[in-house]
């Protein structure tokens, strides 16, 4: 992520031109989105997600994260002491975002992906708590401990699901009880109970669609793009999403969707709102997706 900010600060100083490739984009500027956080009186705050976690004293984001990738991985926050001479004491805290609907793994939940983790933990590093389930701020937690005894660094990973996003809190340091701390000062994480819409993975199908129209993409790209809507009550699409796409194909997308059809769906016999997800373009190599 400090690679990502330098490379942007040197082409800044040299002048140079950078050219916006696939990018994030939405259909309005008032839904809110998983990457539209911000660091506020103290504290970090996610309307997407409904959330609200305090900082340590002294604490904050020093550098932002690249944009969401193609698989729906989104950076949401790094927060750190901002005197530099307790970073290597106290540590550092990532807070990220995987998109259960486009994930490059086979995982459906938190759990899963914490599992995939472990399994995919490099030789040298130590497990220090196995994964398993913790209460914290009145929510269901996955929490995973490893070290690298070369470097003397521990991860505390901490996971849970909000709006079909596993959310993690990544603690690393080499104080381990300063770390616990910080850990433990996650009991303060806030998160709204507001109404949200239904999550359902591969709703798009025939059998719950009216009208479909396909987008018509006339330059060759070879991306992924994966595309999280929200349907209305009433069928009908009412926010788009683009994680990843070029300017052309959101537009060709966008005008596509206008006029994508469903039918209601229906929560205990009322019509409620849908949040789904759609790829179009070229979809990733399934060959991660294997194997649990």
């Amino acid at each position: 992520m400090l690679l990502w900010a330098a490379l942007l600060g040197s082409a800044a100083q040299a002048d140079a031109l950078l050219v916006r490739g696939a990018w994030p984009s939405a259909s309005d500027t008032v839904t809110p989105l998983p990457e539209g956080g911000t660091i506020q009186y103290a504290a970090y705050e996610n309307s997407y997600f409904g959330l609200k976690y305090p900082l340590a004293s002294g604490w904050n984001q020093q550098v932002e994260g690249p944009p969401p990738s193609d698989s729906g991985y989104y950076v949401l926050a790094q927060i750190e002491p901002e005197d530099r001479s307790r970073r290597s004491q106290e540590g550092h805290a990532l807070i990220a975002a995987q998109d259960m609907f486009f994930g490059a793994t086979a995982a459906n939940t938190p759990a899963e992906l914490i599992e995939y983790t472990k399994q995919h933990l490099d030789p040298d590093f130590k497990i220090e708590h196995q994964p398993g389930p913790v209460r914290i701020a009145h929510r269901d937690f996955i929490r995973f401990d490893y070290r690298s005894p070369a470097a003397q660094i521990h991860w505390h990973v901490l996971a849970t699901q909000i709006r079909c996003h596993t959310l993690e809190f990544v603690f690393t340091g080499r104080d381990s009880p300063r770390l616990s701390k910080i850990v433990a000062d996650l009991d303060s994480l806030q998160v709204s109970d507001r109404a949200t819409p239904v999550c359902i993975k591969d709703f798009a199908t025939p059998e719950n669609m009216i009208a479909r129209e396909e987008p018509v993409l006339l330059q060759t790209r070879f991306n992924p793009i994966p595309v999280r809507i929200i349907i209305g009550a009433d069928g009908r699409i009412e926010h788009t999403h683009f994680i990843s796409a070029f300017p052309e194909q959101a537009r060709s997308i966008g005008d596509a969707l206008a006029q994508w059809r469903f039918k209601p769906h229906l929560v205990n016999g009322r019509p409620v709102r849908v949040e789904t997800g759609v790829m179009f373009g070229r979809a990733p190599s399934t060959e991660a997706r294997n194997g649990l």
